[in-house]
C-alpha cells in the first residue's frame, strides 16, 4: 500500500506540475504577444525599427508581469489537473487504493510550495534584472524621452545636512531619481525654522550637491530671485536616491533588506519595501493556499458534479482573495496595518478557507 501510495503521489505531483507549467507558458506567451503588438504600434512611426529588438524588449518585460499572476496560474492549474483526473476516473483509482483526498492533495501542496520558493529566490531577482534591461532597450528604441520621466509622481525626498533639513518634491524623475523635473525644495535650518523655497524646472544630483536649472528662490521678506543655475548641498548619494525612488516591486528579493536600511537612513518610509519583503516570504504559503482552494472546489465536482459551478467558484474565490490582498497592501502602505499582518493575512484566510472546506467535504 505504501509503494502504491507513493507511486500515485509522485504521479499526481507530476501531473499538477505539468499542468501548472502549461498554464503559465500559455499566459506568458499571450502576455508577450500582446506586449509585442503594443510596442510595435508605438514603434510604427520610427524608421528602420528592429523587430528583433522590439521582441527582445517585450520578452524582457513579460517576466515581471507573469510573476504577479503566478497565484492564478497555480489556482487554474490545480483546478484543471483535478478536473482531468476526475474525468479519467483516476481519482476513483486512488480512492480504491485507499488514498484519501488529503493524500492526493499533499503532492500538489508540496509542488506549489517549492514553486513558491523558486519564484521568490530565483525568478523574482531574474525578472527584476530583465525589467531594468528592458528599460534600456526601450530607451534605445524610442530615445531617452520615451524612457524619460518616470510617471506616478509626485516624488518626495528628505535629506539632512550640517546646514539643516531639506524636503524635495518632484513631479517626475529619470534614472531612478538622479534627474528630477518640476522640482520644489523646502529648506529648513537646524532648529526647524523655514529658510527658503526653491522652484526649478529640473535638478540633477552631482557629488555633494543638487544642480538646479531655471530656479526661482523664495525667502522670507525678500523678492523672488530668478537664477539660471542654483546649487545646494546634499548628503545623498546616487545609490541612495536610486534605491529610494525604486518601486518595491522592481527590487530583487535578496536586495530588499539593503533597500529597507537605506530608505530608513535617508529619512524615507520603508513600509513598501517591508511589505514586499514579507509578501515574497509568504509567497510559497500563498501558492499552497491556492491549491487548497482549488482542491476544495474541484473535488466537490468529483463527488457531486457541476463543472461550471466548480470553475465559477474557484475563480470567485481567487478573485476575492486577490481583492483582500490588495486591500491589506493599501492599508499597509498607508501605515494602517503592519506589513507582516498585511502580507500574511491573505495567506491565512485563503489557506484556512480551503482547508476547512476540504475538511467538511472529506470528513464532515
Amino acid at each position: 500500500m505504501n509503494v502504491v501510495g507513493g507511486t500515485l503521489a509522485r504521479y499526481f505531483g507530476m501531473r499538477f506540475l505539468n499542468t501548472v507549467l502549461l498554464v503559465f507558458a500559455g499566459i506568458f506567451l499571450l502576455v508577450a504577444l500582446l506586449d509585442y503588438i503594443e510596442l510595435m504600434r508605438r514603434a510604427s512611426d520610427i524608421p528602420n525599427v528592429s523587430g528583433i529588438m522590439v521582441a527582445k524588449t517585450s520578452l524582457y518585460r513579460v517576466p515581471q508581469v507573469t510573476e504577479r499572476i503566478l497565484p492564478f496560474c497555480i489556482l487554474i492549474g490545480a483546478m484543471s489537473c483535478y478536473l482531468n483526473l476526475s474525468r479519467r476516473l483516476e481519482l476513483v483509482v486512488a480512492r480504491s487504493a485507499g488514498m484519501s483526498a488529503w493524500q492526493f492533495v499533499a503532492p500538489a501542496l508540496i509542488v506549489a510550495f517549492l514553486l513558491g520558493v523558486f519564484a521568490t529566490t530565483v525568478y523574482n531577482p531574474v525578472s527584476a534584472i530583465l525589467q531594468e534591461r528592458s528599460k534600456r532597450f526601450e530607451a534605445e528604441l524610442f530615445g531617452q524621452n520615451a524612457m524619460g520621466a518616470q510617471s506616478g509622481g509626485p516624488f518626495w525626498l528628505s535629506q539632512k545636512t550640517s546646514d539643516g533639513t531639506a524636503i524635495i518634491n518632484a513631479a517626475s524623475s529619470r534614472d531612478q531619481g538622479v534627474s528630477l523635473f518640476g522640482v520644489t525644495v523646502f529648506s529648513f535650518d537646524n532648529e526647524g525654522h523655514f529658510r527658503q523655497r526653491i522652484e526649478a524646472r529640473s535638478a540633477v544630483l552631482e557629488p555633494g550637491v543638487w544642480h538646479l536649472s531655471n530656479a526661482r528662490v523664495y525667502e522670507l521678506q525678500k523678492l523672488p530671485l530668478d537664477l539660471a543655475e542654483f546649487r545646494f548641498q546634499t548628503s545623498l548619494t546616487p545609490e541612495q536616491v536610486r534605491e529610494s525612488f525604486a518601486t518595491p516591486e522592481t527590487v530583487p528579493f535578496w536586495e530588499l533588506p539593503l533597500y529597507i536600511r537605506i530608505a530608513e537612513h535617508a529619512g524615507l518610509g520603508a513600509a513598501g519595501y517591508r511589505l514586499q519583503f514579507q509578501k515574497l516570504l509568504a509567497r510559497p504559503f500563498f501558492l499552497a493556499a491556492m491549491v487548497f482552494l482549488a482542491a476544495a472546489v474541484s473535488l466537490r465536482f468529483f463527488r457531486f458534479g457541476g463543472v461550471q459551478k466548480m470553475v465559477l467558484s474557484g475563480v470567485t474565490a481567487g478573485f476575492l482573495l486577490y481583492i483582500l490582498q490588495k486591500v491589506t497592501e493599501d492599508l499597509s502602505k498607508a501605515d494602517l496595518m503592519h506589513p507582516v499582518a498585511a502580507a500574511w493575512l491573505p495567506v491565512l484566510v485563503g489557506g484556512l478557507t480551503g482547508f476547512m472546506a476540504l475538511l467538511y467535504q472529506e470528513d464532515g
